[in-house]
């Protein structure tokens, strides 16, 4: 019984008590004050028309004193309940009709669909990732504020609770493709838990905080257990050694020799205060470039005439000769560098993961974090400039900052920034939302953990299509075309009507990669596309 509901009966009964003793009143007053015998009942009516406001009949006026005081109490008694009647009767009863109302269950019939548990940020880039492939989803969200919020949004919601056997038949993980528990370590084994109660064949993927729940997951039942935050602090590591050493760190290979790779420009780079057009990358190197990121922002084709700044990553396709070029130029001046010229902000275990990376590539760092621990070089607020200046930001060559709380993050790379004008900011951020600020604050490359836990999610879940990548910006797919067989891509104009590009095609077990206007699809061909969530949506609608 909710809450007003168990008001209304208080109310109620207290409302009864009250009629009942003023009729009681009533009768014995008319027959000792004013002469007259009354029955009950008639008593009773009596009690009823005054509370009510409808009238006073046969029995008024009333001649003694004391019945006309009683009336007046009478009527001021029920003035005082009607008035009370309103918030603890009416208010609730007229919000419970108004209120939004959400589903408790699956919608009959609702199968084959990803069953996330329970929305987050990183639950956000699942969806697009999911909506990008036209998979169907079920939120299963305990709190029902909420999960009203989140339907009338127009996101598919179902209020139960994922760590009861009951919520998750009421989301039909019966006939569901996947199970998806993403909350926290001991919730999730939870989850898992209860999911193996309700069916033994869907496929439960468990995403951790802590590798170290990594085998209590495993026993609890899920399938399939993700760590994404190492492969975050990886592709961060990377953004730095790549401009290194000769390696390109986290390439996409697409055939023999020929890759798709993210590179960011430095600060001090020749390529910083051209344009697409002046460049010349194409002559100078033979790269595709497939589409540029200004600001957090993808645009492809890019404009030829918008100027290559501080923090502009151009996604390119070639072979590696080529690409390894267009790096160098990339590349801000040679510098001298000593002890310290990559600094980690945050010691978690994306900053673990970021030393280890460094350490292995032989890249020297200096760690910073509030908590004085083994591996920590200074301890001290990312956010001080005293604690930056101690760490050496003013010679440091790059930055990481792998720190939990986008706000913070924020903050420390507009101190960095202000501090030391020239060195590259690397920074993870939780939400993908936060990007953008990130580059207005004067970051060199971001990367969301919203971003890579959902590909890396998806990727576990979309079996049957090859997700390449897991850690980029954006997402370099290998799929079929059904909608392109015959038809050349010029014809199709693939580019301009999706925002995606084919880099490649897939046939008879060899990848083409000199894919011009003029290529034709052919049945049985899979294409390698490149192109952010909503431009890979609309590949798929459009030609899937």
């Amino acid at each position: 019984m909710k809450p007003w509901q168990r008001r209304t009966v208080g109310y109620a009964f207290i409302l009864a008590v009250v009629i009942l003793v003023f009729a009681v009143f009533y009768q014995r007053g008319m027959a000792v004050f004013e002469g007259e015998s009354k029955t009950f009942l008639r008593s009773l009516q009596i009690v009823v028309e005054t509370f009510t406001t409808t009238g006073y009949g046969s029995d008024s006026p009333w001649h003694t004193p004391v019945m006309n005081g009683f009336v007046i109490f009478m009527d001021l008694t029920g003035v005082i309940l009607l008035i009370t009647a309103l918030p603890v009767l009416a208010i609730p009863l007229l919000e419970e009709l108004l209120e939004t109302t959400v589903p408790e269950s699956a919608p009959d019939g609702f199968a084959d669909h990803v069953i996330i548990c329970t929305y987050t940020s990183r639950a956000e880039a699942l969806i697009d990732e999911l909506d990008s492939w036209d998979v169907p989803y079920l939120i299963l969200e305990p709190d029902r504020e909420q999960a009203i919020a989140l339907s009338e949004e127009g996101y598919h919601v179902v209020n139960a609770d994922p760590e009861t056997a009951t919520g998750l038949t009421a989301a039909n993980l019966a006939d569901a493709r996947a199970l998806v528990a993403d909350v926290s370590d001991e919730v999730d084994a939870s989850i898992v838990l209860a999911a193996g109660e309700v069916a033994e064949d869907v496929p439960i993927i468990s995403v951790l905080e802590q590798p170290d729940s990594r085998p209590y997951h495993r026993l609890a039942g899920a399938d399939e257990v993700l760590s994404p935050r190492p492969l975050l602090g990886e592709s961060l590591a990377a953004k730095v050694t790549t401009s290194l050493d000769t390696d390109l760190g986290d390439a996409i290979e697409i055939g023999e020799d020929f890759e798709i790779v993210e590179l960011p420009l430095q600060r001090g780079s020749p390529l910083v205060g051209t344009t697409l057009a002046e460049s010349g990358l194409r002559e100078q190197t033979g790269v595709n470039v497939l589409g540029v990121w200004f600001d957090g922002e993808f645009q492809t084709p890019p404009d030829p005439e918008a100027p290559l700044t501080n923090g502009t990553v151009l996604l390119v396709s070639g072979h590696e000769r080529d690409i390894n070029e267009l790096r160098e130029l990339t590349l801000a001046d040679v510098r001298t560098f000593g002890y310290g010229e990559t600094i980690v902000v945050g010691y978690g275990e994306v900053g673990q993961t970021i030393t280890e990376s460094l350490a292995d590539a032989g890249v020297p760092y200096t760690v910073v974090d509030t908590v004085d621990m083994e591996g920590v070089d200074h301890v001290g607020d990312a956010t001080d400039p005293e604690t930056l200046r101690a760490a050496g930001v003013e010679d440091a060559r790059s930055v990481i900052l792998a720190l939990p709380d986008d706000t913070t993050t924020e903050f420390a790379t507009l101190v960095i920034r202000d501090q030391s004008p020239d060195t590259e900011i690397v920074a993870r951020v939780e939400e993908s939302r936060s990007i953008q600020k990130m580059y207005r604050a004067g970051a060199d490359y971001v990367l969301a953990l919203a971003t890579v836990s959902g590909r890396m999610i998806a990727s576990a879940i979309l079996e049957d299509e090859a997700v390449l990548s897991l850690e980029a910006q954006i997402q370099v797919v290998r799929t079929p075309a059904l909608g392109l067989v015959g038809q050349r891509l010029g014809e199709a104009r693939v580019r301009s009507e999706t925002g995606c590009t084919v880099v490649g095609i897939e046939r008879d077990g060899a990848v083409l990669t000199d894919v011009g206007s003029n290529a034709r699809i052919e049945e049985g061909d899979e294409l390698v596309i490149a192109g952010t969530d909503d431009g890979i949506a609309a590949f798929n609608e459009q030609f899937g």
